[in-house]
């Protein structure tokens, strides 16, 4: 297992099921589609012109118009097709060693925001050692919730914690690391979880927005 390429297999199962779901179907992405979610992925691998955008507010314009134009003019199964491909050889994305680094997670939080978009879903049962992986990809947290005023510490239930922030009230979030994942992603409402913790800090947490 320590070999297995979990970026590859997130990807597979999220193409699958949107190749089920079609391009019209809600996402925990505010405001997308799978459509939208779908153009969002393949722009991030194949438009590197344009990828600056979803990290660069100044540049996100660009971005938000060729994320459009490539969901007008591409049909959803050719999308689909090419996400499934992955990044081409003369894309930054294609580099060797990119694709676990920069989409385990990103393919794994994807795929959650179309499944727990559905009705009547449950948390997948991942194995011990995805779930061990994603509990040290974390760490990244630190990005997402560096603008958050609150001390926040992860906790899992084999005991392990992290600190992500250092400043203010504290609060600390309980859960497997993979649903501690989706927490830090943003998706606290899908995010089977506990906060504990100060009150103040508690209720910061539950009015706070950030999206990775």
């Amino acid at each position: 297992m320590a070999n297995q390429n979990w970026a590859r297999a997130e990807r597979d199962a999220l193409c699958d099921l949107l190749a089920e779901t079609g391009p019209d179907a809600p996402t925990l992405c505010e405001g997308w589609t799978t459509g939208d979610l779908a153009a969002h992925l393949v722009l991030r691998e194949r438009r590197p012109d344009a990828a600056p955008g979803i990290m660069v507010p100044l540049l996100a314009g660009r971005t938000e118009r060729v994320q459009r134009r490539i969901l007008a003019e591409t049909p959803f199964p050719r999308l689909v097709g090419l996400l499934r491909q992955g990044p081409p050889a003369w894309s930054p994305m294609g580099l060797p060693g990119i694709d676990g680094v920069a989409n385990t997670v990103e393919f794994f939080v994807h795929h959650e925001d179309v499944r727990r978009a559905r009705s009547e879903w449950e948390p997948r049962q991942l194995s011990a050692a995805f779930e061990d992986l994603l509990w040290r990809r974390l760490s990244a947290g630190r990005f997402l919730l560096r603008r958050v005023p609150v001390q926040v510490t992860l906790a899992e239930p084999e005991g392990r914690t992290q600190r992500l922030t250092k400043n203010g009230k504290q609060a600390r979030v309980h859960g497997l690391p993979s649903e501690l994942t989706l927490w830090t992603a943003g998706r606290g409402r899908a995010a089977r979880v506990e906060v504990t913790g100060e009150a103040e800090a508690v209720n910061v947490l539950s009015q706070s927005r950030w999206r990775m």
